[in-house]
């Protein structure tokens, strides 16, 4: 008998969550959802549904820099096709969304309807994308390439700190909110360092603006 499908709903507006569910339910009947309101939440929902079979993820969550929880997501559980759901529709977005390992990008404003065919089409082993999307758009650059398989070597925890350093925390306040000690966090920030292949925290959280949401502005 063929196990029920799994499948992981990440948002932060209960709403919405509840809008996706639904959608969720109507293209795959008797499936399990399991949601989460955090990056935090949805890295742990994750670890202890191994066996999921599809993660619908907000960019936008509390906890996410703009794709880093993506790329982090990928590089932890590839087996696991993640769809981003958002509501940026910008072209440059949905791109950047696929180029960094999504399986498909819904818009929140896509009907019902709509998100159900999208669901559908990745469990099925496809890629999704609205139909007006042209698929004759720029590459990732190599640097943004390189630098987002960097962030996806990073264990959970590397990441966690790593997320925090870009918004602004000392050590001992990463510390304190990781119930960890300092030494700990500075072997972390270490280990992060090496791994992105920078030398200060500052040079970490400036290339952790590579995986920002908004495109790099033009040289002038």
């Amino acid at each position: 008998m063929q196990l029920a499908q799994k499948v992981i709903i990440a948002d932060d507006h209960p709403l919405f969550r509840a809008a996706l569910k639904q959608a969720v339910m109507q293209a795959v009947p008797g499936v399990s959802v399991v949601e989460a309101d955090s990056l935090t939440a949805v890295q742990s929902a994750t670890e202890q549904n191994e066996d999921a079979d599809l993660i619908l993820l907000d960019i936008h969550m509390p906890g996410a820099q703009g794709f880093s929880g993506l790329v982090f997501l990928r590089g932890q559980h590839p087996s696991i096709p993640v769809i981003v759901v958002s509501g940026s529709e910008e072209v440059h977005v949905m791109k950047r969304a696929m180029d960094y390992g999504a399986s498909g990008f819904i818009p929140k404003s896509a009907p019902l309807e709509t998100i159900a065919e999208a669901i559908s089409q990745v469990l099925q082993g496809e890629e999704w994308l609205p139909e007006d999307i042209s698929e004759s758009m720029d590459e990732l650059p190599e640097e943004d390439y390189n630098f987002a398989t960097a962030i996806a070597s990073l264990t959970p925890q590397q990441f966690r700190v790593l997320t925090m350093l870009t918004e602004g925390l000392l050590n001992k306040q990463i510390a304190y909110e990781l119930n960890v000690s300092e030494a700990t966090i500075k072997a972390h920030v270490t280990a992060i360092l090496r791994k992105l292949g920078v030398h200060s925290r500052t040079q970490a959280v400036i290339a952790a603006q590579r995986l920002g949401v908004e495109p790099p502005k033009a040289d002038v």
